[in-house]
Order: structure tokens, then sequence, then C-alpha cells
């Protein structure tokens, strides 16, 4: 059976064990169509307060699920060569799965040319100015780089705590584990105390998915309600630029990637991940995911040493669908404008994509916002650019829902290839979805 077939049975397999998801997601929108254009206000409030409820709700979790999980994970694995392996197959892989979704954004990016459709909306003194800044300063920005990298260590832990910065409070807490799988027994008092904040965690992470089918009814109804489909006509090929990529992540990147360096079957592990990737799509943010993710992957086979140490790095760290969205629309917009771009800038453009991509919060809305980011790299800034910007903050939601349900699979399918790598995979609970309980 051909593979693209296999992938979608696996789907299939997974929308109809997860039907109530998916109900909610197609009604979502159906109402948004016939929302379009309203006046009742109050409907539309309703629906946003009703999806708001949900995103915070399961936010409420993210940071003690996080800070838990990484603390067990590293802790539980004990020998510290073990760890390290983790370590560097985890950064390999997350590596190589990033820098092909770059590999691949840029290029359709540059052979579609999606941004000259809006030049005729940009204005051209606005596009001679953005043109000799660009030239003028592109060579001057590197020393950014290292204030970025500076930025990610934590000067005050309860500081950023607080703010909730995820990368620097990744950094600390990743110190702070290591240390104590480095003291020995000595931290089974604060390991056994943060084992029962996950446990804890994971518990109300089942209750609030009780809520999850209204939840993404009502987020989906507002997405569509509020951009309608008519926005698509005027920023059509952007879309199908950013949709043959993902197509491509799905359909050939991650097969291939598991193929290559697992033996975990393709069908079973899409279908595991239905439920998480049904959220994914409806919450635009894999930070709010995390837990499901995390218990779809343990009650599938995924050992909890694994999936409590990569996924969580993961959902802060790896966001190759994310990359994508950053480098084709940093390309859509010097097409915009007008700016050539020499081979030195599209290497330069794609590796800021990657770094930015790594920085931003499993939240909707900040993958656009990080491209400010690629921008500083080229001497410009998003208030330079706000007529191109306008166009993809249009549709900055629907692509967001697309690009987190990819960022979500991308965590699975590295924590899987770990697990099968360290034996740390149960293939009898895995290749047979009757043996577990649903996750929601």
């Amino acid at each position: 059976m051909k593979l693209h077939m296999q992938i979608l049975i696996a789907l299939g397999l997974g929308l109809k064990r997860n039907w109530h998801i998916f109900f909610g997601l197609v009604a979502g929108i159906i109402a948004g169509v016939l929302l379009q254009g309203t006046e009742n206000t109050f409907i539309i409030n309703f629906l946003t307060f009703i999806g708001q409820v949900f995103i915070r709700l399961i936010q409420m979790v993210v940071m003690p699920l996080v800070v838990s999980a990484i603390i067990i994970g590293i802790s539980s694995v004990g020998d510290n060569k073990l760890l390290a392996v983790f370590g560097k197959k985890m950064i390999l892989y997350y590596g190589i799965i990033t820098v092909a979704a770059v590999t691949i954004g840029t290029s359709l990016a540059l052979l579609m040319q999606p941004g000259l459709g809006a030049v005729e909306y940009i204005n051209h003194d606005s596009a001679v100015d953005i043109q000799e800044q660009v030239a003028a300063t592109i060579e001057q920005q590197r020393g950014n780089m290292l204030n970025m990298f500076l930025s990610f260590i934590p000067k005050n832990p309860v500081e950023v705590f607080a703010n909730g910065a995820m990368v620097p409070i990744i950094a600390f807490i990743l110190l702070f584990a290591i240390a104590l799988a480095k003291v020995g027994e000595i931290n089974r008092p604060v390991v056994s105390f943060f084992e029962s904040i996950f446990a804890a965690t994971m518990k109300v992470t089942d209750w609030i998915m009780y809520f999850a089918a209204p939840g993404v009814f009502a987020l989906t109804a507002v997405s569509i309600a509020s951009y309608g489909v008519n926005i698509f006509d005027s920023i059509s090929k952007f879309l199908i630029v950013l949709f043959i990529a993902f197509g491509i992540q799905f359909f050939v990147v991650y097969p291939l990637f598991l193929r290559a360096f697992s033996k975990v079957p393709i069908v079973m592990l899409y279908t595991a991940m239905a439920e998480a990737m049904m959220v994914a799509f409806g919450t635009a943010s894999s930070s709010a995911t995390l837990p499901l993710t995390i218990a779809c992957c343990e009650k599938r086979g995924i050992s909890h040493k694994i999936s409590s140490f990569v996924l969580p790095l993961g959902a802060t760290l790896n966001m190759d669908a994310t990359a994508i969205v950053q480098v084709v629309a940093v390309i859509f917009l010097t097409q915009a404008y007008g700016v050539a771009l020499s081979p030195f800038m599209i290497i330069q453009i794609a590796f800021l994509a990657i770094v930015a991509s790594s920085t931003c919060a499993g939240i909707p809305g900040t993958g656009l916002i990080t491209v400010a980011l690629i921008l500083n790299g080229m001497g410009l800034s998003p208030e330079q650019l706000v007529a191109g910007f306008a166009f993809l903050f249009t549709i900055e939601r629907i692509t967001d829902m697309f690009a987190t349900m990819l960022n979500v699979l991308s965590d699975a399918v590295v924590a899987a290839a770990i697990a099968d790598n360290q034996n740390e995979i149960n293939y009898d609970l895995l290749n047979n979805p009757d043996a577990y309980n649903e996750v929601i």
C-alpha cells in the first residue's frame, strides 16, 4: 500500500476513535461560515469566551507540567552517559527535521515567488526605502545574535518564571535537573515531590480534556467567522506554498525520518497521535497541547522516561512547521518589497528562521511575531513593512493552526524514534489500539 494511503488510513482511524473532537472541528468551521458578517456580537463574544476558557484551563497546567516532566525525566535516566545519549539524539533528530523544513520552505518560496502577488499593494517609495536600508545594513546586524543567545540565560529564575519566558526557564530547569541527577540518592525527596506534581497535573489535564470538543468548536468558529474565506484570494500563492511545504513534512519527511532512524510503524504512531493533533489544530498552541501529547505517547507505549524528557523540550524548542511559516513569510515580504536576495541573505534567513522558531512560545500568534528576529538580521523591523504584514496577520490564525498540528506531531515522531533506539517503547501497546484506554 502506498505510504500516503497508509497515513490517510491512520488519520481515519484516529478520527473514528475521537469523533467528538473531529465533530467539534467540523461544526466550528460550519458555524464560522454561517457567522461571517453577522452583527450578533453576543454570539461571537460568547464563543470567544468558551475558547479562551479552554486555552486558559490547559495553559494553567503547562508550567508545572514542563518543570516536573523535565526534572523527573532527566533524573530518571540516572546514568550520565545515557542522559548524554538522549540529549545528543534529541538535538540531532530535531535538527534534521527542522533543517529539512526550512530547506523545503525556502526552496518553494524562491521557486513559486508568493510575494509578487502583493507588489501592487505596496507603496513604491516605501519599497525603495526598504531596499536601500537592507543593502546598507545587512552586514552590520550580526552582533544581535550574541545578545539573543545571552537572553537565554536567566539572571533571576524567579523573574522568568513569573514572566513565563519558556526558553530561559528551560535553560534553568535543565541545569537544575542535571544537578539533581548528579547528586545521587539524596535527590529523592525533591524528585518525589515533582513526581507527585506531574501525576496531579496529568489528572487535572484529564479533567480539562472533557472540555476539548466545545473548546475546539468555539476556537475554530471564531477564527473562520473573523477572517472568512475570501481573505485567501489575495494571498492564495502564499498559502499554497505553505500547504505544499506542510504536506511534504507530513507525508514525506516524518515518515522517511521514522523509517531511517527507527522501526516505529508510521500508521500506528499517526493513529495514536490523532487526539493531540486535533487539539493542537483547534488551540494553535503546542504548549497547551503538551499534556495531551505526553498522554498520547505514554498511553500508547512510549516510556515515561523518554516522553517526559523529549516532549517538554520539543514543545518549546522544536517548531519545524513554524520555521516554515517564518522563512516563507520573510521571503514573501522581500519579494513584495522588491528586495533582491543574495545567496548569503538566503542562508542567513534560513538560519535565523531556525533560531527564531526555537525561541517561540508555544502559544498562538508568536510565529509571526518572532519574524522580527529574522528581519533584525536584515536591518528591518515589522513596523517598516506594515503593509506586507497586514496580509500575513489576516490569515495568521489559520496558518498557525496547521503549523501547530505539525509541530506536535514532530515532537512525537522524535520521541518515538529515541524510544525505539533505547528499547523504551512497548510495541504490543502501540500496535494494538484496542489494548489501551482512550486519552479523552
